[in-house]
């Protein structure tokens, strides 16, 4: 697909200074594999609070929504395709997003909401938990496809997920038409999974488990498998090479120290990934699938 033809991807997430998580690794993805980008922050830090305490700038809500609705007036909003948002400032922030994916959903009602409901992991919720509900009530119900991990999978539908037939199902309950759950149990030893479920396919993608990978895996892996879809990939292969590049990008950062993904150094790994992923397709009950 000609790069022109791509479309416009609006990405709503957080803006570190220094690093690769947030904003910083979608933008840098979706323009690598020629997407135009309108970059919305909704926090800004120095650094990820990965790497320790510093400086919180929080987009106010009466701001941000004010932003909002300039975007939904913009004179160039035809040329946006999909609308990509991950961590939030607080719960006004879901609301205000929310508002833009209806508006420009009334002008192009193929648009698409990829939803990265950024709210914790397994150390429990790292945002206030009227953000966490704000986003399950608001945004998630909207969304084309949702990329929980499995743990903010987990508290948004209020049960234990201890197996990938417990994931379906929660996924099934939770509502979005497609969702692509990270951290979903492997199959493989020393793997990690990446679980995607649409109502006709449950499709496993697994590779080798990282240890202490750096942050922003989830930013990167949403971006890509949005771009994918968005060129008409058929879907296992917009998977598989999501899954690839993310994990391609991430073994490198550790093989050099790296305490950020190195995605300056390996625009090849987004565009072209050469790793191997192992993809499986499981079998799901047929309570799970939708017509």
């Amino acid at each position: 697909m000609d790069e022109s033809e791509k479309g416009t991807v609006i990405v709503i997430a957080s803006h570190v200074v220094r690093g690769s998580v947030g904003n910083r690794a979608s933008v840098f993805a979706l323009e690598t594999l020629g997407h135009p980008v309108w970059a919305v922050p909704t926090v800004i830090l120095p650094w990820h609070p990965g790497h320790g305490r510093s400086t919180r700038i929080t987009i106010a809500p009466e701001e941000f929504d004010s932003m909002i609705g300039d975007l939904i007036r913009a004179p160039w909003r035809g040329q946006v395709r999909a609308v990509l948002s991950g961590y939030l400032g607080n719960a006004a922030q879901a609301r205000s997003v929310a508002r833009l994916v209806t508006a420009l959903r009334g002008e192009r009602p193929d648009l698409l909401y990829l939803c990265d409901p950024v709210c914790g992991d397994g150390d429990g919720l790292y945002v206030p938990e009227e953000t966490a509900l704000a986003i399950r009530d608001h945004l998630v119900p909207l969304a084309s496809i949702a990329t929980p991990n499995r743990f903010e999978l987990a508290w948004l539908c209020g049960r234990t997920l201890g197996t990938n037939s417990e994931i379906a199902e929660a996924a099934l309950a939770l509502g979005p038409a497609r969702m692509l759950v990270t951290s979903a149990l492997p199959m493989m030893a020393g793997c990690t999974g990446n679980l995607y479920l649409s109502g006709r396919d449950a499709l496993l993608a697994e590779h080798r488990l990282v240890d202490d990978p750096p942050s922003g895996t989830g930013d990167l892996l949403a971006a890509i498998f949005l771009s994918r879809l968005l060129e008409g990939t058929a879907e296992d292969q917009a998977l598989a090479l999501a899954v690839a590049s993310v994990f391609e990008i991430v073994a490198r950062s550790a093989t050099c120290g790296a305490d950020e993904l190195m995605l300056e150094s390996n625009a090849a790994s987004i565009v072209s990934p050469m790793a191997a992923v192992q993809l499986r397709r499981l079998m799901q009950p047929a309570r799970l699938r939708r017509p």
